[in-house]
């Protein structure tokens, strides 16, 4: 079932957006990172927006934080594909992700981020919270809140690696 179609999504990217904007009294030191995979191209699509709303451009990149988690078993060998150039130090890091339900990402991520600098606050945007916290973690700015049960799962597709954009809510196939 879709809770969330290109149009819904259009609309919370762009409030959110404008969100980060009046809380941070413009976006002269918000910088966006992305956590891998779709939370970076909803960063690049906040940046552009922001770059509309401000006329100044805003710094954002990736975050692969597979060796940060703290449910991987098996550790990557592989170099971080993290696609940050920039140091975040003194910045106003806006983490960018899909979906926020546990918060082991998002805690994983703010580790992983402090290998990049020391940031002057670190904030959360997510486009959906499905809810089911296990850590105390809470988003700043939220496009849809979605409570689910813990049988369903919440899908992201982006026209940047799907063939649409929508937010889909189904039953796990594990239940």
């Amino acid at each position: 079932m879709a809770v969330m179609d290109s149009g819904d999504i259009r609309r919370a990217v762009s409030r959110i957006a404008h969100e980060i904007v009046e809380r941070n009294k413009g976006a002269h030191d918000v910088v966006l990172v992305g956590v891998l995979r779709r939370g970076l191209p909803l960063a690049e699509r906040l940046a552009s927006r922001i770059m509309q709303i401000e006329c100044a451009p805003v710094q954002f990149g990736g975050l692969d934080i597979t060796d940060y988690r703290d449910d991987n078993v098996a550790r990557t060998t592989v170099a971080s594909v993290s696609s940050i150039d920039f140091d975040v130090t003194g910045k106003i890091v806006v983490l960018v992700d899909d979906v926020l339900y546990t918060g082991r990402t998002v805690n994983a991520a703010m580790t992983a981020i402090s290998t990049y600098g020391r940031p002057a606050a670190i904030q959360l945007a997510v486009l959906v919270d499905r809810g089911h916290r296990e850590l105390p973690i809470r988003a700043d700015y939220v496009g849809k809140n979605v409570p689910t049960s813990r049988v369903e799962r919440i899908d992201v597709h982006l026209g940047e690696s799907d063939s649409e954009d929508c937010v889909v809510i189904s039953k796990r196939e594990d239940s």
